[in-house]
């Protein structure tokens, strides 16, 4: 064998028999340069410098048979690791996934479908808002009512929750809009919180009781008339009556029974007593007074009813009624 220069010590070359620069690419022979022939660590970061000139800087190559290329990132003391890998030959991929120019915290990384990543923030999943918009229906029947409120979706499951702690479940619930159900229910008597569960398990419930299941007012007194009174009369004319499930009020929505200048009587709101200290008034002829009364009950539910007083004069007693 040649040598060019001083002939080397009849042992393995080491760093101080080579000048820099001496060893080129050219004076190796492909695949010269072997595994076995580079030590453990032999080859740091001072050695490598990877620069992308339109190809790439650095290839991770698969096995060529069933092991994808991937790379790994090892912890300080090198006992553990986490991989990126590369996708499967079978889904044919070859793109470039960009990082972001700067990083945003607490968002998450995404794509924009070209490989260019960017920070986003979190989505929130859609929590829905049930409106306070009170409604009365009847107890015991099944009844379609509307819930208004905000973020509806999908087919939510709805739930009246009795301000006993008692829970109904919608019998049905349909999608109007995303601000309206059209939801029927069957209720007992008493009053409702409104629940809203999202498919998405998110839910809302009304600030306050909404729904009210209750019976409306009733009357008992007879419509038209409730019999003639002696003019001037003073006392107790008559009662009337209605009933429901909660407490009742009278009261009247035209001006005659209780108008100083008409009937000139009183109505107890409480009992529906009707009296009077001088029946008619100044009036000193025969007069029918037709009036409408309003039963009220504790839900604000009414029932309206007319009936008609008639002042009698040239007769002596009482009043006289049906």
């Amino acid at each position: 064998m040649a040598y060019v220069g001083k002939k080397p010590a009849d042992s393995a070359l080491t760093a101080n028999d080579l000048a820099n620069g001496i060893v080129s690419a050219d004076k190796l022979a492909s695949n010269a340069v072997t595994t076995v022939k580079v030590n453990a660590d032999a080859v740091t970061k001072d050695k490598t410098e990877f620069i992308s000139d339109g190809t790439a800087g650095l290839e991770i190559k698969g096995d060529g048979s069933s092991v994808d290329g991937y790379i790994q990132l090892n912890c300080h003391v090198n006992t553990h690791g986490v991989k990126i890998k590369a996708p499967p030959h079978s889904a044919a991929q070859s793109y470039t996934l960009t990082l972001p120019s700067s990083i945003t915290n607490d968002y998450f990384l995404k794509t924009d479908g070209s490989g260019n990543l960017s920070f986003a923030e979190v989505p929130q999943p859609t929590t829905p808002t049930v409106a306070d918009v009170s409604q009365t229906i009847a107890p015991a029947t099944a009844t379609t009512i509307n819930i208004t409120g905000t973020n509806f979706s999908g087919i939510p499951r709805v739930e009246f929750i009795k301000t006993d702690g008692a829970v109904t479940t919608a019998n049905t619930v349909s999608l109007t809009n995303s601000t309206t159900l059209s939801v029927n229910v069957t209720l007992a008597a008493g009053n409702y919180y409104v629940r809203i569960e999202l498919e998405n398990g998110r839910a809302a419930r009304s600030t306050n009781a909404i729904i009210t299941a209750s019976t409306s007012p009733t009357w008992s007194t007879s419509a038209g008339s409730l019999g003639s009174v002696a003019g001037n009369f003073s006392g107790t004319v008559t009662t009337v009556a209605a009933s429901s499930d909660s407490a009742i009020t009278y009261s009247e929505t035209t001006s005659v029974l209780t108008n100083a200048s008409q009937a000139n009587c009183t109505l107890d709101a409480s009992t529906g007593v009707i009296a009077t200290t001088d029946f008619g008034g100044s009036s000193t002829t025969a007069t029918t007074y037709t009036f409408t009364l309003r039963a009220t009950d504790a839900e604000g539910q009414t029932a309206d009813r007319e009936f008609s007083l008639t002042s009698s004069f040239g007769s002596t007693g009482g009043a006289l009624f049906n």
